[in-house]
């Protein structure tokens, strides 16, 4: 590999690493990315056709700015590259008043500037009467921002893009170390050394690897799609996440089409087992959808609660459940902790990152996702 010299090196093409060599190299820096597989792939984290999008983020009320940000760059990336990355839809959140789904979601739109609609479960049920089981004080928020992205596209128009700036990228290299020198990082690949002024790292469950002291938990969950009867497109069954109780959330949204209707259970909080992502176990057992199963049966009405497509995925948690997004330490800056809720923010994330690699000022809030804050995890 021939000696170059690059502002930047991204290590990890997932959703934060792809976003982050995007917006650095719309911002003029010379950057390369790297990637063990061959992106986009079902090996890590950003995988699985769909995911959801929502605006006003129950997991933070500071979210609402990264979503709306993101929401213009998934607009402004459609256009460069022709590549459908963003589907709005609308969606409901689904609870108690009291709830974190909803509590949450409120303080969300709070923050900016916006009344939602809010259903009584009697509405709901007029309106989307797939929910069964609904107490008379679940109530349900709508979000008319809400929608479904397409986590495989972002990636291929994020390289592309990249690329047409003039961004390098490797694929099927694997980083074997990094060690910042000061003036500069040298990274060894087996494809050979690399040396940047900085780097990202944005390996996903990987991270660890790089940041051993940051309290980070890869674990392995699974996506899963049903069967349905009519009337459950993604028109008629838009996005929900519903907060059955406080041990059990579940999520999804009506089929595409030609596909069918996915749904999932909360990770943030389930105890699993940690992981060695270079092994994680890709056979399907009854206990990966046994939870899931259950809720669907339950509180779903018209599916076939026995799933028909089942794929591993792997997300990697934080203590606080939000992300771990920032400068480490000297020449190196991490963007992980997904927590399972951080595809819908990769690309300002991305944005994040460029720019605090670059020395720029941002706008949006970044206290809460500051690696920082888990300096007393350190040794």
């Amino acid at each position: 590999m021939a000696e170059q010299q690059y502002d930047v090196a991204v290590i990890g093409l997932g959703a934060l690493g792809a976003a982050a060599l995007w917006r650095l190299a719309e911002q003029g820096a010379k950057v390369i990315g790297i990637e063990q597989f061959t992106p986009p792939h079902d090996l890590g984290a950003t995988h699985g056709k769909t995911r959801l999008f929502r605006t006003f983020c129950l997991e933070h009320p500071a979210l609402g700015e990264y979503a709306r940000l993101s929401r213009q760059l998934f607009a402004v990336l459609e256009q460069q590259t022709g590549e459908k990355l963003l589907s709005v839809t609308g969606g409901t959140i689904i609870g108690r008043p009291n709830s974190q789904a909803v509590s949450g979601t409120l303080q969300a739109a709070d923050r900016l500037g916006v009344q939602l609609p809010v259903w009584s479960a009697r509405e709901l049920a007029e309106r989307q009467p797939q929910h069964l089981g609904l107490r008379a004080d679940e109530v349900a928020v709508v979000d008319a921002e809400a929608g479904v992205a397409n986590p495989e596209g972002f990636i291929r128009a994020a390289l592309q893009r990249a690329g047409q700036l003039s961004a390098d990228v490797l694929s099927q290299v694997r980083v074997e170390g990094i060690r910042d020198e000061g003036t500069g990082v040298s990274i060894a690949t087996s494809a050979g050394e690399i040396r940047a002024t900085q780097v990202v790292v944005a390996g996903g469950a990987w991270l660890t690897r790089f940041a051993p002291d940051l309290p980070l938990d890869p674990v392995r969950t699974v996506m899963t799609w049903f069967d349905a009867a009519p009337g459950y497109g993604l028109d008629a069954f838009p996005v929900f996440v519903r907060e059955i109780n406080s041990q059990l959330t579940l999520w999804g949204h009506g089929a595409l089409p030609g596909g069918a209707v996915k749904l999932g259970v909360g990770d943030i909080g389930v105890p699993r087992r940690g992981l060695n992502p270079d092994h994680l176990d890709r056979h399907i057992r009854p206990e990966d959808t046994a939870a899931l199963t259950g809720a669907v049966h339950q509180w779903l009405g018209g599916i076939n609660p026995k799933p028909i497509g089942v794929h591993p995925c792997m997300i990697t948690r934080t203590p606080d459940a939000q992300f771990i997004v920032g400068r480490y330490k000297g020449n190196v800056l991490v963007a992980g902790g997904d927590s399972g809720h951080a595809f819908k923010h990769a690309p300002a994330l991305g944005e994040i990152v460029a720019r605090q690699t670059l020395g720029k000022p941002n706008d949006l809030d970044t206290r809460f996702i500051d690696p920082q804050r888990f300096r007393t995890y350190r040794n």
